[in-house]
């Protein structure tokens, strides 16, 4: 069974910095795509970034410059590193397994909130 347990989040001042991970197993990290997404108070499922199965890496223009997510396919884990956060990023942060407007399957997801 494929399963994704997230971990990382928590309170952080403006432009700090956090990095999620995401727990992978039942299923072979290189031949999916992986995604991240959010979800803040009274709004819907936004896109993050997504690693391809080669390691292409690739972001909207909210978190562009400012997140970096990666993998470690022998540990199978998934990696977001947030930098300078902004309080529009306070939201529960969900990977998942495949394209985000695919997604087979997400974790239970972790709160990032970024508050002074």
């Amino acid at each position: 069974e494929m399963q994704l347990v997230e971990s990382g989040g928590g309170l952080v001042q403006p432009g700090g910095s956090l990095r999620l991970s995401c727990a992978g197993s039942g299923f072979t990290f290189s031949r999916y795509n992986l995604n991240w997404a959010r979800q803040a108070p009274g709004k819907g499922l936004e896109w993050v970034s997504t690693i391809s199965g080669l390691g292409t890496p690739s972001y909207p223009p909210a978190v562009k410059g400012r997140f970096t997510v990666s993998r470690d396919t022998d540990k199978k884990m998934l990696y977001l590193q947030m930098n300078n956060l902004k309080p529009e990023d306070t939201a529960v942060y969900y990977c998942g397994i495949g394209p985000f407007n695919q997604t087979t399957k997400r974790g239970q997801g972790t709160q990032v909130t970024v508050s002074s």
